[in-house]
């Protein structure tokens, strides 16, 4: 054993209760010379996941469990400042899994330092993108502490490899050979990965996959209308009431489930380097952000919102590759919510198998004129203008014209 194994004598574990982490407390044990093993399991909203995870980390070696509710800190530190971002990562992903990330870690982080832990344990594979993300966030917060990453380092090459390493210690795990999807999921989102997923000639076959609704086939023939109320960016209400952003994102998965909506499929690039096939279930996200944007059409100037697009770009990316505990993301985040100061009003969508439709929008900080905008006759625009702008406007384009002219 090499000294810095010696030195390990307790280790604070971010557990799921999933395959991965679930082998990993006794291979913790069995590897760094019985360390006390502390489980951290970090409540973001997967719901009957954590049933029955205190028994089952205890009986596979853990000294103690901790269950810490992120659920309100993880909507309004993480998910609703990137909704006001706009920021979608390639065109589609609306990083569910990405911001979940650094609110669990800062929380393992701080019972790390309160148990005087020696070492903080994950499960992410030396493959993905989470082990950036969960590492970032713990050298952000505790710089000088070690990190132990087993699937880095183990003799255990595959999940199937785990399936047989938990038999072997009797160790109950959830998934089997033939239903070992990798799946995350979080108040925000659930995703899909692995088995016929990995080759993307393969149709997904969303039927045997969905858990958080229905496909768009398989939605009802009536559309579903939606009121959403915001405030400076930040959804305060659905259907005319008041409620939370975890009341309201719960309600929003419901409502969109049902009606086939926020079904993604997508061939993302990961940060390490490679292509990897993912389908994605964020129906209430889905609707959040087409709502945010709509408002934002109508109370948005055109420089800002364009600028905004771009700055939305780089922010998904920041999201996206473990970057939240940064001086740019919070200097992009102090740039969104200075433009987010008028974006209050309430927005109508109409929900119908997969589509959200706009159906209507309104905001005391409308930018929209009816007055100017008509095609009917008005005494505001005076039509003759537009014939000094268009030549000032297109006058590079007309010397180029003349030069090139001249040439021939």
């Amino acid at each position: 054993m090499n000294n810095q194994k010696k030195q390990i004598k307790k280790v604070v574990l971010a557990y799921s209760g999933g395959l991965d982490t679930s082998v990993i407390i006794p291979w913790l044990k069995e590897n760094y010379d019985n360390c006390e093993v502390i489980a951290v399991a970090a409540d973001v909203g997967q719901g009957k996941e954590l049933d029955g995870l205190k028994e089952k980390a205890i009986k596979t070696g853990a000294s103690k469990l901790y269950i810490e509710d992120l659920k309100s800190e993880f909507v309004d530190d993480f998910v609703f400042p990137t909704l006001k971002a706009g920021a979608v990562y390639e065109n589609k992903y609306l990083l569910g899994t990405s911001f979940a990330r650094p609110v669990i870690a800062k929380r393992i982080v701080e019972i790390a330092k309160a148990e005087g832990a020696d070492a903080i344990a994950h499960g992410c594979t030396g493959k993905g993108n989470d082990q950036v993300r969960f590492e970032l966030t713990i050298k952000a917060f505790a710089p000088d502490m070690a990190i132990i990453a087993p699937w880095r380092t183990w003799e255990l090459k595959s999940r199937e490899d785990e399936i047989e390493y938990a038999a072997k210690h009797d160790i109950p795990i959830p998934v089997t050979k033939e239903t070992n999807y990798s799946k995350d999921k979080n108040l925000w989102h659930l995703s899909h990965e692995g088995l016929d997923l990995e080759d993307p000639a393969n149709e997904p076959q969303l039927d045997k996959i969905l858990e958080m609704g229905v496909s768009p086939m398989k939605a009802p023939d009536k559309a579903t209308y939606v009121t959403l109320g915001f405030e400076k960016g930040v959804p305060v209400s659905l259907d005319g009431v008041k409620m939370d952003g975890v009341t309201l994102i719960e309600k929003l998965n419901e409502i969109g489930g049902a009606n086939g909506i926020g079904i993604v499929d997508l061939l993302e690039n990961r940060l390490v380097g490679m292509k990897s096939r993912g389908v994605y279930e964020t129906p209430g996200g889905a609707i959040l952000y087409a709502a945010h944007e709509v408002l934002e059409t109508l109370c948005l100037d055109k420089e800002t919102f364009h600028y905004k697009q771009q700055v939305a770009l780089k922010f998904a990316d920041l999201v996206y590759n473990g970057q939240w505990y940064t001086p740019l993301r919070e200097a992009l985040s102090a740039f969104v919510d200075d433009t987010q100061k008028t974006v209050t009003g309430e927005v109508k969508l109409k929900l119908y198998k997969g589509n959200i439709i706009t159906s209507s929008a309104t905001s005391p900080y409308s930018l929209y004129s009816e007055e100017m905008a008509t095609f009917g006759e008005d005494d505001v625009y005076d039509q003759m203008d537009s014939q000094g702008f268009i030549n000032l406007f297109g006058l590079p384009i007309k010397v180029k014209a003349m030069l090139e002219n001249k040439k021939k």
